[in-house]
């Protein structure tokens, strides 16, 4: 994969509202890391509102979201409308965790991206990524 950045692509990973297991999000912040990206790990208990706000402050080029409550519904559109309020279109969000296949279908036609279940290839996650950032992020 060519990085037309001349740098590398910056990722914040995030965990949103009680959700406190924040295992999976820390294998994939450090498998981004091997990859060759720079991560920013906000932490749990984050509101969609820390989490757009640190996305914009630390310029990143994705927002990944680790969701394993349930409250995907309501945590991506959330995001995907600051996003929008803050002119992020060429910021992907992404994520992963229990989220049905009818639900990731519905949340992608909202804008947001890929939607990775559990046990899915930490390379092909970092893949997806590198590969949306490089096709879709102006400068």
């Amino acid at each position: 994969m060519v990085n037309p950045l001349n740098r590398p692509v910056r990722v914040l990973v995030a965990k949103v509202g009680l959700d406190g297991h924040d295992r999976g999000a820390k294998v994939i912040a450090a498998a981004l890391r091997d990859a060759g990206m720079e991560v920013i790990y906000t932490g749990l208990r984050q509101t969609p509102e820390m989490v757009v706000n640190a996305a914009l402050q630390e310029d990143v080029d994705a927002i990944g979201v680790s969701i394993l409550s349930g409250a995907h519904m309501t945590v991506f559109p959330r995001l995907i409308a600051l996003m929008k309020e803050n002119n992020m279109n060429d910021v992907l969000l992404t994520g992963g965790g229990i989220i049905p296949d009818t639900d990731m279908k519905e949340l992608q036609e909202l804008g947001v991206g890929a939607l990775f279940p559990p046990g899915t290839s930490t390379q092909d996650i970092a893949a997806y990524i590198g590969e949306w950032v490089a096709s879709h992020r102006n400068f």
